[in-house]
């Protein structure tokens, strides 16, 4: 009897025609599907963009199933959990993985509890336990630990990837050729019992994908003095983040905030000026290749984190820097 199938599912094009995300979960659950002798397919609702199937292939998926249905074409989340509790019906997976969003948070948990599987959110890595069995590691109490889930007892399971838990790697030994199969789903009845009224649009480059960032906390003294963090970010090359204080209190923009409740972000070097180091804004930027920290205070907890320290005055400090940089 075969191995019931790995499935990563996504929907919308927001990154190279796919989801952002996609290619992390399915680097995740080609490795799974190899230590379990199971097929990995690629499930896609909605339209099916161009990028699907070549993806597929590069990362290793056996398929590529798409449900197609006019309630598919736009994020409805009541009609989201239709298609999948009818799909996780019929094809059975083992596990479903989703790149964690705003859009998934909606859908993870709701489909889990429609189909009897379990679910595990901020889920960092799956693998097989020695018993053969799956185990999820995700992270928990702000980035400060990781707890590790038997995944035992339920037909299947729901994982949801956090941004950037791991790199990209595409199948070794080539790209396979998978199959596209079409999966029948009759939304027709699905009536939507909340309705988007304006539908929120982000702009520019991401944080999320940024390779440098300058972030600033409440050290700055002031959101006059934010146009500091803005200006060594312009020179540096990258983007300027925040930490959540200065976004509570209305400084910059919530799009801008680094941390559990922010964005997790990835980049090579990540400068923090007049920030603490609290766990909920580490756990935004703890995967940063170099962490650079600008402090006063000789014991802020930043410094635990960080490759270099600068003890003093960022309003000091980062002007230097800015003038450094233009050179």
């Amino acid at each position: 009897m075969d191995a019931k199938p790995i499935v990563v599912c996504t929907w919308n094009e927001s990154q190279g025609g796919l989801t952002v995300g996609a290619e992390e979960a399915l680097t995740l659950g080609r490795g799974v599907a190899g230590a379990t002798g199971a097929k990995l397919r690629l499930l896609v609702l909605g339209p099916l963009p161009e990028a699907a199937m070549e993806t597929a292939g590069r990362f290793g998926a056996d398929a590529v199933d798409w449900i197609e249905d006019a309630a598919l074409e736009a994020f409805s989340p009541d009609a989201y959990v239709e298609a999948l509790a009818g799909y996780c019906q019929q094809e059975s997976p083992a596990l479903v993985l989703f790149n964690q969003a705003a859009d998934t948070r909606l859908v993870a948990p709701r489909l889990a509890g429609r189909v009897g599987a379990g679910v595990v959110m901020n889920g960092v890595d799956v693998s097989v336990g020695e018993g053969g069995g799956l185990q999820a590691t995700a992270s928990a109490y702000g980035g400060d630990t990781q707890m590790v889930y038997e995944l035992s007892g339920a037909p299947s399971y729901v994982v949801a990837l956090s941004a950037n838990a791991l790199l990209p790697e595409p199948a070794e030994g080539g790209p396979t050729e998978p199959e596209c199969r079409v999966i029948s789903s009759d939304l027709s009845g699905v009536q939507e019992r909340v309705r988007v009224i304006e539908q929120a649009r982000a702009e520019g480059p991401r944080l999320e994908d940024a390779d440098i960032i300058v972030s600033g906390g409440r050290g700055l003294g002031g959101p006059e003095n934010y146009k500091l963090i803005e200006q060594l970010a312009e020179a540096l090359g990258g983007l300027a983040g925040a930490s959540r204080p200065i976004v509570d209190e209305g400084w910059v923009d919530s799009s801008q905030q680094v941390g559990l409740t922010g964005k997790i972000t990835r980049p090579a070097l990540y400068l923090a000026a007049g920030i603490s180091g609290a766990s909920q804004h580490m756990a935004g930027c703890s995967a940063a290749k170099t962490i650079v920290a600008i402090n006063s205070d000789p014991d802020a907890a930043i410094f635990r984190y960080a490759r270099y320290g600068l003890v003093g005055d960022c309003l000091e400090i980062l002007p230097e820097l800015i003038r450094a940089a233009r050179q």
